[in-house]
Protein backbone atom coordinates (compact mmCIF):
# COMPACT_ATOMS: atom_id res chain seq x y z
CA UNK A 1 0.00 0.00 0.00
CA UNK A 2 1.42 3.13 -1.17
CA UNK A 3 1.33 6.18 1.78
CA UNK A 4 2.75 9.42 2.29
CA UNK A 5 4.51 11.49 4.80
CA UNK A 6 4.78 15.40 5.31
CA UNK A 7 7.87 16.24 7.05
CA UNK A 8 7.69 19.26 8.93
CA UNK A 9 10.41 20.95 11.09
CA UNK A 10 10.09 22.91 14.10
CA UNK A 11 11.62 25.90 16.31
CA UNK A 12 10.03 28.35 18.04
CA UNK A 13 6.63 27.98 15.67
CA UNK A 14 3.67 28.29 18.30
CA UNK A 15 2.33 30.89 15.80
CA UNK A 16 2.36 28.46 12.74
CA UNK A 17 2.19 25.13 14.01
CA UNK A 18 -1.60 24.88 14.37
CA UNK A 19 -2.51 26.50 11.25
CA UNK A 20 -0.14 24.68 9.23
CA UNK A 21 -0.80 20.98 10.30
CA UNK A 22 -4.80 21.71 9.47
CA UNK A 23 -3.75 23.04 6.44
CA UNK A 24 -2.02 20.16 5.25
CA UNK A 25 -5.17 17.88 6.51
CA UNK A 26 -7.14 20.09 4.68
CA UNK A 27 -4.88 20.23 1.31
CA UNK A 28 -6.45 17.39 -0.81
CA UNK A 29 -3.44 15.12 -0.62
CA UNK A 30 -4.44 11.87 1.90
CA UNK A 31 -1.22 11.83 4.10
CA UNK A 32 0.54 11.73 7.59
CA UNK A 33 2.28 14.44 9.18
CA UNK A 34 5.39 14.06 11.21
CA UNK A 35 7.04 17.14 13.51
CA UNK A 36 10.56 16.78 14.42
CA UNK A 37 10.58 19.77 17.23
CA UNK A 38 14.08 20.64 18.15
CA UNK A 39 12.82 21.51 21.89
CA UNK A 40 11.40 24.59 21.19
CA UNK A 41 11.31 26.61 24.14
CA UNK A 42 7.57 28.69 22.79
CA UNK A 43 5.94 25.65 23.15
CA UNK A 44 5.51 23.62 20.09
CA UNK A 45 6.06 20.62 20.86
CA UNK A 46 3.24 20.68 23.54
CA UNK A 47 1.04 22.51 20.83
CA UNK A 48 1.92 19.08 18.61
CA UNK A 49 0.89 16.64 21.15
CA UNK A 50 -2.41 18.33 21.81
CA UNK A 51 -3.60 18.31 18.36
CA UNK A 52 -2.38 14.57 18.37
CA UNK A 53 -5.58 13.75 19.77
CA UNK A 54 -7.56 15.10 17.34
CA UNK A 55 -5.43 13.63 14.45
CA UNK A 56 -4.73 10.06 15.76
CA UNK A 57 -2.54 7.74 13.67
CA UNK A 58 -2.35 10.82 11.19
CA UNK A 59 -0.04 13.11 13.62
CA UNK A 60 3.33 12.33 14.85
CA UNK A 61 5.70 14.14 16.91
CA UNK A 62 9.62 13.27 17.56
CA UNK A 63 11.49 15.78 19.67
CA UNK A 64 15.01 16.31 19.72
CA UNK A 65 17.31 16.83 22.11
CA UNK A 66 17.94 20.27 21.00
CA UNK A 67 18.71 22.71 18.22
CA UNK A 68 20.84 20.82 15.64
CA UNK A 69 20.10 22.07 12.08
CA UNK A 70 17.14 22.13 9.55
CA UNK A 71 19.07 19.20 7.96
CA UNK A 72 19.51 16.87 10.72
CA UNK A 73 15.99 17.59 11.78
CA UNK A 74 14.83 16.00 7.76
CA UNK A 75 17.83 13.25 8.32
CA UNK A 76 15.66 12.46 11.28
CA UNK A 77 12.52 12.57 9.63
CA UNK A 78 13.69 10.42 6.48
CA UNK A 79 14.99 7.62 8.75
CA UNK A 80 11.84 7.87 10.58
CA UNK A 81 9.91 7.49 7.28
CA UNK A 82 11.82 4.85 5.74
CA UNK A 83 11.43 2.33 9.00
CA UNK A 84 7.69 2.98 8.39
CA UNK A 85 8.01 1.86 5.00
CA UNK A 86 6.54 5.48 3.69
CA UNK A 87 6.18 5.41 -0.40
CA UNK A 88 6.37 9.39 -0.52
CA UNK A 89 8.45 11.76 1.45
CA UNK A 90 7.57 15.56 1.31
CA UNK A 91 9.34 18.32 3.17
CA UNK A 92 8.05 21.14 3.97
CA UNK A 93 8.63 24.74 6.21
CA UNK A 94 5.86 25.38 9.22
CA UNK A 95 5.47 29.05 8.01
CA UNK A 96 3.70 28.94 4.98
CA UNK A 97 6.12 29.70 2.79
CA UNK A 98 4.69 26.83 1.40
CA UNK A 99 1.66 26.48 0.57
CA UNK A 100 -0.04 23.23 1.34
CA UNK A 101 -2.82 23.39 -1.30
CA UNK A 102 0.39 22.45 -4.02
CA UNK A 103 0.90 19.13 -2.36
CA UNK A 104 -1.94 17.18 -4.75
CA UNK A 105 -0.13 18.42 -7.67
CA UNK A 106 3.47 18.29 -6.93
CA UNK A 107 2.46 14.71 -5.81
CA UNK A 108 0.64 14.01 -9.53
CA UNK A 109 4.43 14.90 -10.79
CA UNK A 110 5.95 12.37 -7.98
CA UNK A 111 3.73 9.03 -8.85
CA UNK A 112 3.58 9.84 -12.82
CA UNK A 113 6.72 11.36 -14.08
CA UNK A 114 9.00 12.11 -11.87
CA UNK A 115 11.39 10.47 -8.41
CA UNK A 116 11.84 13.78 -6.92
CA UNK A 117 9.80 17.30 -7.60
CA UNK A 118 10.67 20.55 -6.40
CA UNK A 119 8.44 23.34 -5.42
CA UNK A 120 10.04 26.11 -7.31
CA UNK A 121 10.19 29.58 -7.14
CA UNK A 122 12.32 29.88 -10.12
CA UNK A 123 10.79 27.90 -12.96
CA UNK A 124 8.35 30.87 -14.42
CA UNK A 125 10.73 34.09 -13.62
CA UNK A 126 10.74 34.89 -9.80
CA UNK A 127 7.66 34.22 -7.48
CA UNK A 128 8.48 34.97 -4.63
CA UNK A 129 5.83 37.61 -1.62
CA UNK A 130 7.01 39.44 0.53
CA UNK A 131 10.77 39.36 0.52
CA UNK A 132 13.21 42.09 0.61
CA UNK A 133 14.69 42.84 -2.28
CA UNK A 134 18.12 42.03 -1.45
CA UNK A 135 16.90 38.08 -0.36
CA UNK A 136 15.54 37.65 -3.50
CA UNK A 137 18.33 38.67 -5.55
CA UNK A 138 20.69 36.74 -2.56
CA UNK A 139 18.88 33.70 -3.22
CA UNK A 140 18.22 33.73 -7.03
CA UNK A 141 21.75 33.87 -7.69
CA UNK A 142 22.41 31.18 -5.27
CA UNK A 143 20.96 29.01 -7.65
CA UNK A 144 22.70 30.51 -10.67
CA UNK A 145 25.52 29.63 -9.23
CA UNK A 146 24.91 26.13 -8.13
CA UNK A 147 24.02 25.89 -11.59
CA UNK A 148 27.22 27.05 -13.14
CA UNK A 149 29.68 25.00 -10.47
CA UNK A 150 27.47 21.42 -10.44
CA UNK A 151 25.85 21.77 -13.87
CA UNK A 152 22.92 20.07 -12.34
CA UNK A 153 19.22 21.67 -14.21
CA UNK A 154 17.67 22.55 -11.03
CA UNK A 155 16.78 26.41 -11.59
CA UNK A 156 15.56 26.18 -7.48
CA UNK A 157 18.26 24.32 -5.99
CA UNK A 158 17.69 25.59 -2.50
CA UNK A 159 14.25 24.73 -2.72
CA UNK A 160 12.68 23.38 0.82
CA UNK A 161 9.83 22.45 -0.20
CA UNK A 162 10.24 18.46 -1.97
CA UNK A 163 8.79 15.44 -2.70
CA UNK A 164 10.99 12.10 -2.62
CA UNK A 165 9.53 8.25 -3.76
CA UNK A 166 11.75 6.74 -0.95
CA UNK A 167 13.82 4.96 -3.48
CA UNK A 168 15.60 8.06 -3.47
CA UNK A 169 16.30 8.38 -0.05
CA UNK A 170 16.91 4.72 -0.23
CA UNK A 171 19.64 5.43 -2.36
CA UNK A 172 21.20 8.47 -0.70
CA UNK A 173 23.68 7.52 2.64
CA UNK A 174 21.78 9.49 4.54
CA UNK A 175 24.46 9.45 7.61
CA UNK A 176 26.74 11.01 5.12
CA UNK A 177 24.80 13.97 4.45
CA UNK A 178 27.23 16.81 5.10
CA UNK A 179 25.27 20.45 5.68
CA UNK A 180 22.72 21.35 7.52
CA UNK A 181 21.18 24.81 5.89
CA UNK A 182 20.64 26.08 2.32
CA UNK A 183 23.41 23.28 1.20
CA UNK A 184 21.57 20.66 2.64
CA UNK A 185 19.11 21.50 0.08
CA UNK A 186 21.13 21.21 -2.64
CA UNK A 187 23.29 18.34 -1.21
CA UNK A 188 20.18 16.16 -1.54
CA UNK A 189 19.12 17.07 -5.14
CA UNK A 190 22.52 16.87 -6.28
CA UNK A 191 23.12 13.59 -4.84
CA UNK A 192 19.60 12.26 -6.46
CA UNK A 193 20.55 13.99 -10.02
CA UNK A 194 23.89 11.97 -9.97
CA UNK A 195 22.70 9.04 -8.90
CA UNK A 196 20.22 9.41 -12.36
CA UNK A 197 16.87 9.74 -10.85
CA UNK A 198 14.69 12.15 -12.57
CA UNK A 199 14.15 15.56 -11.09
CA UNK A 200 11.02 17.92 -11.73
CA UNK A 201 10.29 21.62 -11.19
CA UNK A 202 6.93 22.50 -10.12
CA UNK A 203 6.24 26.19 -10.02
CA UNK A 204 4.80 27.48 -6.22
CA UNK A 205 4.32 31.26 -5.18
CA UNK A 206 6.92 31.40 -2.05
CA UNK A 207 4.95 33.95 0.69
CA UNK A 208 7.35 35.09 3.29
CA UNK A 209 6.44 34.25 6.88
CA UNK A 210 3.81 36.64 8.43
CA UNK A 211 4.20 35.02 12.00
CA UNK A 212 7.22 34.11 13.55
CA UNK A 213 11.17 34.62 13.21
CA UNK A 214 13.16 33.38 9.99
CA UNK A 215 16.11 31.41 10.88
CA UNK A 216 18.56 32.66 8.30
CA UNK A 217 21.74 33.68 9.33
CA UNK A 218 25.43 34.20 7.78
CA UNK A 219 26.82 30.65 8.46
CA UNK A 220 23.97 29.31 6.26
CA UNK A 221 24.65 31.52 3.78
CA UNK A 222 28.11 30.97 3.62
CA UNK A 223 27.90 27.13 3.88
CA UNK A 224 26.24 27.04 0.77
CA UNK A 225 28.23 28.77 -0.97
CA UNK A 226 31.94 26.29 -0.05
CA UNK A 227 29.72 23.50 -0.14
CA UNK A 228 28.71 23.55 -3.68
CA UNK A 229 32.39 24.10 -4.30
CA UNK A 230 32.85 20.94 -1.79
CA UNK A 231 29.80 18.81 -3.79
CA UNK A 232 31.60 19.22 -7.06
CA UNK A 233 34.56 18.56 -6.01
CA UNK A 234 33.66 15.55 -4.82
CA UNK A 235 31.68 14.49 -7.67
CA UNK A 236 32.40 11.14 -8.60
CA UNK A 237 32.12 9.97 -4.88
CA UNK A 238 28.92 10.54 -4.74
CA UNK A 239 28.00 8.50 -8.01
Amino acid sequence: MENTLIIIPTYNEIENIESIIEAVFSSGLPSDVLVVDDQSPDGTADQVLKMMKKFPKRLFLESRADKKGLGTAYVHGFHWALRRKYSYIFEMDADFSHNPKELSSMMALLKNQADLVVGSRYIKGVNVVNWPLGRILLSYFASFYVRLITGMPIKDATAGFVGYKRQVLEAIDLDQIKFVGYAFQIELKYKAWLKNFKLIEHPIIFTNRVKGKSKMNGSIIWEALFGVLFLRFFKKRFR
